[in-house]
């Protein structure tokens, strides 16, 4: 747009011409005939601002630059620019040095522009003015930015010489761009100056002033003039009915007593809202024809300006005080109006801070968020502009501004994650433009161009304060950038809440800010906020916010869940002593191959809060939710043991507070013993499962229109048919895994490789149906064959992703778009399953689901044929479960899990490849079957392997799960347990509980085990050691477990590559408690306890054995029969045989204990037998019960025998 130098005359002719061509078009005015003269001044003006920079190389013309019109500027500068006319180019270089380095200077353009400074904007009516500045000519008109104005420039035509115009940004929905005038403009004709008044214009000074407001009663008040400094200066503030601002007068030279003297006057004539910027605060003025007013709803009056007022610099030789006489003159010491209300004095003490007002200058420094009105002062202060109306000051807010700020708030440690001290400002003070920007504005992302509107509802309409608005601001940001632009867009997000369109941001949000802010909060009033004395705003007194929550993102939060559960994986505390001391290496490394922790998000500082777009993923079959930094996978229930059942959940918007962050720790390892639990070397890999569960009652969810997605998908266009559908009843649903599926031949040649598929099983109901304009028709007639019809779902690819909505007992329409094909849904046959499983699960036909195909939940009560349909989960009786019929071996039932450990797999070991070590595991969970017949819950032990690994989400300790159609097996011992099959489909209940209270064991008499009913499993008992039937002491190789006399493995051929041998013992004891016997067996350290021996004893006996390496005692009647793999000194001996048969031994403890065997009708109680016993002389005959086999868990002592002590007593 800038045109080239010439080096000729006739250039300079050139020029001239284009200048006349362009000043008669755009500038001449209208309404007369082209005027040389007019032309001529134009161009004299350009040609004296050129040659005043005293560096214009010989031309008289800036033969370099061109004129430009305001509409050439609108219309074809796309890029921000600056043209100085009376700038030399050093002048220029020097100018664009302080944009760096941090910046980029504007560019330069080589342009001239003339027009006229208004204050109209558009046409001559008063109404059209409200306070802004525009340059106009015969084009067009553009708004502008000035800094020191003159009234009597409102008008007249300037040559500006040095300014700067900025495109419409992407906020601005005016689409209109502005101008910067950076100095003072020159007028191409010169300015009439209005003569002063003949006579001293008379004048009230603030102090009579504003007594004369409150005897108005006493005196008829008329219009006058009033003069003084300016020592307040309001913000313009701009409603739907009016815009004002509001400047106190006060004294020039004021006393002691004068200095709380002030008048304040209201400026509302719209023609006069132009006087806000040219207003400086610390000059003085005279303001004519002001009159008395009284604010409608307030009790006082003010002064304020009337039609014929004007604004004048004061000269005091040109002013003469009015001299009024009255009683109302004399001193009064009432204050102007105070407030009748404190809101704020039913808030406790020490909470509440109070602001400091101030005045400020100082330069931006950086943009923190646009859209809410947050800046950076001088690199050390933030700056709020959002409780002011700073729309016009936006515009020209970058770096590098410098701005004078009036009654200005500081805050300090406002806490909500803001560190740094924060100036806000009310609209009692005025922000006042003392500087441009030299940088170039950046590009603004969606982030920064959106949600101005929404943060202006958070402080005007929902009234936050400084705090709890700076946090706000913040969080919306968070999410915004967690959400916006894949998933969701920026303009729907941050868009202004109404009741027909919601914000989305806003109601994330509206949980939490409804919690945390102030109840009762008046309405701000802008009146009482400007005049009332004590001042009262928002800004006027806060509370240091402690931030209530944080929305990391997903990525985030799972990556402070694997750090968190690997900083606190310990192996030593998971196998404390001294249990770890007696297991061999691959019980060790089972023991630690799984663990888990959860974390509630009062675990994080702050609570966390979980926020995501529900999705259903394809590949691994499980909810997930979802933001810009990944997917975190989630376990979620509609209620509490109620599954989730709609998809149209699926795209819903996620936000809980209430939720638990599982991490499942999977570790390879291979610890020698447990004295290598502190060296992490031994650690071959560790991989960690992250995923979230929590109930759909405890969240948020939002449904987001598909038009807020980012990727939505086009419009349907069908004009008629969009779709067909038809219902089904779900009856039966299998376990997701990787199945293989025949392809069709020649189609590939590559050797199929498993997929990711389950079936599910039900019944059609009814026809298919078509999708008419008010929803669907009526279903097809079907034959009679074809009614109450079975099928076979198979869904894999795609489909997958329906794992987590489908149940048994519901009812489903699956909806296939596009236009309708007959018999969709009754394809005969599958080409991916063979006839044999069909007729075995008795379906005619298979269908497989297609990838665009959907599900949609149906309501039973809608459908007559479903009144009568039981949806209670299935499960098996009882004594069907734990009986020995073998007939129906699946079984279903639901159950508490106990503890999951990892053991290894129970199928036969294959021939593995060469150089292939790995050992194949399964996953052992031990559950409490809930029964409702009996009080103890009887345990049983499941088993997952391979395929089914790993297992589903939510299989946990604590949580109650219900398990379809279980494998049921009977091991060679007669106990029975269970595996997963294909078949196996398992549903979450409820999650495990936050807090675990550890009931004590019950205390049972030993007859109790030997009714009928079910009895405990683990119980305690008070009994009394009969004797001691055996005793095996031994030291075993920590890798084979074979014999190690002293401390060597004997282990032939291959030897054993490790020499680390543990100590392991057992010892079975015969008791009684009056009611039944028993035999026990205790292991490892529960040894020591029942020889009652201290540790010190104990060690010393483990370190006699490790010589011999085996020794087993066994007492089958008064003496003992020894049986040991070396000879062993005759005093051990001794010393043992002593020890079980003395009292130490033989006393009354107290037996916590659990069934050696789970329990199962598979071997039916032994009846009683006859036993003979000696009393006295008398033999007696009598029926015994069978002795029960327990397994030790904690041997104390009787209160009955405190004084049991081992035999070294004194070494201990």
């Amino acid at each position: 747009m800038a045109a080239c130098g010439a080096q000729a005359p006739s250039s300079e002719q050139a020029w001239l011409e284009a200048a006349q061509t362009f000043i008669q078009e755009s500038l001449c005015p209208t309404d007369k005939e082209p005027n040389v003269q007019f032309t001529q001044s134009v161009i004299d003006c350009v040609k004296t601002v050129w040659l005043s920079q005293g560096k214009y190389q010989g031309f008289t013309l800036p033969l370099s630059y061109s004129f430009v019109s305001v509409q050439n500027l609108r219309t074809h500068q796309r890029l921000p620019c600056c043209s100085h006319l009376s700038w030399s180019s050093s002048a220029y270089q020097t100018w664009a040095q302080k944009a760096r380095p941090n910046g980029v200077p504007l560019p330069r353009e080589r342009l001239l522009l003339v027009g006229t400074l208004t204050d109209l904007s558009g046409d001559l009516e008063q109404g059209s003015r409200n306070g802004s500045l525009y340059v106009k000519d015969n084009t067009g008109m553009l708004s502008c930015e000035l800094i020191d104005l003159d009234l009597s420039w409102l008008g007249h035509l300037f040559l500006f010489p040095s300014w700067s115009y900025l495109p419409p940004a992407r906020w601005n929905s005016s689409g209109e761009g502005h101008l910067e005038l950076w100095e003072a403009p020159v007028p191409v004709f010169p300015l009439t100056v209005s003569p002063g008044p003949l006579t001293p214009l008379p004048v009230l000074y603030p102090e009579i002033a504003s007594r004369l407001l409150r005897h108005r009663s006493k005196f008829r008040v008329e219009q006058h003039n009033l003069a003084g400094k300016l020592i307040q200066l309001s913000a313009l503030v701009k409603s739907k009915k009016k815009a004002y601002f509001i400047l106190s007068l006060g004294e020039l030279s004021p006393t002691v007593s004068q200095a709380i003297s002030h008048v304040s006057i209201i400026v509302q004539i719209p023609a006069q809202l132009v006087w806000h910027r040219a207003l400086c605060p610390g000059k003085a003025y005279v303001l004519t024809q002001l009159r008395v007013s009284r604010i409608r709803g307030h009790h006082y009056c003010v002064w304020m300006t009337s039609p014929f007022s004007h604004l004048m610099l004061l000269e005091p030789e040109c002013v003469q005080e009015l001299e009024l006489e009255g009683p109302f003159l004399e001193t009064d010491s009432k204050s102007l109006p105070t407030s009748s209300n404190f809101q704020d004095k039913k808030e406790p003490k020490g909470l509440m801070r109070d602001s400091r007002l101030l005045h400020y200058t100082g330069i931006v420094t950086g943009v923190l968020n646009e859209p809410a009105g947050l800046y950076e002062l001088d690199g050390q202060l933030g700056l709020c502009l959002a409780y002011q109306q700073f729309h016009d000051l936006r515009r020209v807010m970058r770096p590098g501004v410098c701005l004078e700020l009036q009654d200005v708030h500081l805050l300090q440690s406002v806490g909500g994650g803001t560190t740094r001290p924060v100036l806000a400002s009310c609209l009692r003070g005025a922000i006042l433009l003392r500087g441009f920007s030299c940088q170039k504005p950046g590009t603004q992302s969606s982030l920064q161009t959106h949600g101005a509107s929404l943060y202006e509802q958070l402080v005007w309409e929902r009234q936050l304060g400084l705090p709890l608005y700076l946090w706000a601001v913040k969080v919306l940001e968070e999410l915004a950038c967690k959400l916006c632009p894949h998933l969701l867009r920026h303009q729907q997000f941050l868009q202004h809440s109404s009741p027909g369109n919601p914000s989305l941001g806003l109601q994330l949000l509206a949980p939490t800010l409804d919690a945390l802010a102030l109840p009762s909060r008046s309405i701000r009033n802008a009146h009482k906020e400007i005049l009332e004395e004590p001042h009262h705003c928002p800004l006027q007194k806060y509370a240091q916010l402690q931030t209530p929550c944080s929305f990391p993102t997903l990525a985030t939060l799972a990556e402070e869940g694997r750090h968190r559960a690997w900083a606190s994986f310990d192996p030593k505390e998971l196998l404390p002593l001294p249990e770890a001391a007696h297991l061999p290496c691959c019980q060790l490394n089972h023991r630690l191959a799984w663990s888990w922790i959860c974390l509630p998000p009062a675990a994080f500082h702050p609570p966390q809060a979980l926020v995501g777009v529900l999705v259903a993923s394809s590949h691994k079959g499980c909810l997930q939710l979802r933001d810009r930094s990944g997917s975190l996978s989630c376990l979620l229930l509609a209620k509490h043991s109620q599954p989730l059942t709609d998809p149209q959940l699926i795209g819903c918007l996620v936000r809980t507070e209430k939720f638990q962050l599982v991490v499942e720790r999977d570790v390879r390892s291979n610890f020698p013993s447990w004295k290598e639990l502190g060296m992490t070397g031994f650690i071959q890999k560790q991989q960690a499962r992250v995923y979230a569960q929590f109930f759909l009652a405890d969240a948020l969810i939002l449904p987001v229109p598909r038009s807020f997605h980012h990727s939505s998908a086009p419009p349907q266009t069908e004009p008629t048919c969009l779709g067909q559908s038809r219902l089904f009843l779900l009856s039966h649903k299998e376990a997701l895994m990787k199945r293989n599926f025949c392809t069709s031949l020649g189609t590939t040649s590559e050797v199929p490789k498993p997929t990711l598929s389950f079936h599910v099983s039900g019944c059609w109901l009814g026809g298919t149906q078509k999708k008419e304009r008010i929803g669907w028709g009526p279903p097809e007639p079907l034959t009679v064959e074809n009614k109450d019809q079975k099928v076979l779902l198979i869904f894999l690819g795609s489909s997958v992703r329906w794992f987590e909505f489908l149940h048994p007992g519901q009812v489903y329409r699956l909806v296939a778009p596009g236009p309708a094909t007959p018999k969709l849904f009754e394809v005969e046959g599958s080409s991916c399953t063979s006839q044999r499983p069909l007729e075995l699960a008795g379906c005619v036909s298979c269908l497989t689901v297609q990838d665009e195909w959907t599900l949609e939940l149906e309501s039973a009560q809608d459908l007559p044929d479903m009144l009568g349909i039981h949806k209670a989960l299935s499960g098996s009786l009882l004594t069907d479960l734990l009986g020995a019929n073998v007939t129906d071996s699946l079984v279903s039932f639901s159950a508490e899990i106990l503890s999951r450990t990892v053991c290894e797999s129970l199928k036969p070991v294959c021939q593995m490849k060469p150089g292939n070590t790995e050992v194949r595991r399964c996953v052992k969970l031990t559950v409490a079957i809930g029964t409702a017949d009996s009080e103890f819950l009887p345990r049983l032990d499941i088993y997952i392997e391979d395929p089914h690994l790993p297992p589903p989400l939510g299989l946990l300790p604590g949580a109650r799960v219900h398990f379809n159609q279980l494998e049921k097996r009977i091991s060679r011992s007669h106990n029975v347990y269970c595996c997963f099959r294909s078949s196996t489909y398992v549903q979450v209940l409820s999650f495990p509980p936050e807090t675990t209270v550890s009931a004590p064991l019950p205390h049972i008499y030993l007859a109790e085990l030997q009714q009928g009913n079910w009895g405990p499993f683990q119980a305690t008992a008070s009994c009394h050691v009969i004797s001691v039937v055996s005793l095996q002491l031994l030291w075993v190789c920590a890798h084979c477990t074979s014999v190690c006399p002293q401390g060597r493995c004997i282990r032939q051929g291959p030897a054993c590559s490790t020499q680390t041998s543990i100590s392991q013992a057992s010892i079975r004891l015969l008791v009684e408690d009056g009611t039944a016997e028993a035999m026990v067996t205790c292991r490892n350290y529960h040894v020591a306890a029942a020889l009652g021996l201290c540790p010190n004893e104990w060690t010393s006996l483990l370190e006699f054995i490790r010589k011999p390496g085996r020794v087993v005692l066994k007492f089958t009647g008064p003496g003992a029969q020894l049986e040991s793999s070396a000879k062993i000194e005759e005093p051990l001996i001794l010393y043992l045989h002593t020890l079980c048969t003395s009292p130490s031994v033989l006393r009354p403890v107290v037996l916590s204990f659990e069934l050696e065997r789970k329990p199962s009708n598979i071997t039916p109680l032994e009846p009683p037998r006859l036993q003979r016993f000696q009393c006295g002389e008398f033999p007696l005959l009598t029926r015994v019960n069978p002795r029960l086999q327990l397994a030790c868990l904690c041997i104390q002592e009787s209160s009955e025998h405190p004084n049991s002590q081992g035999a070294f007593t004194s070494s201990c």
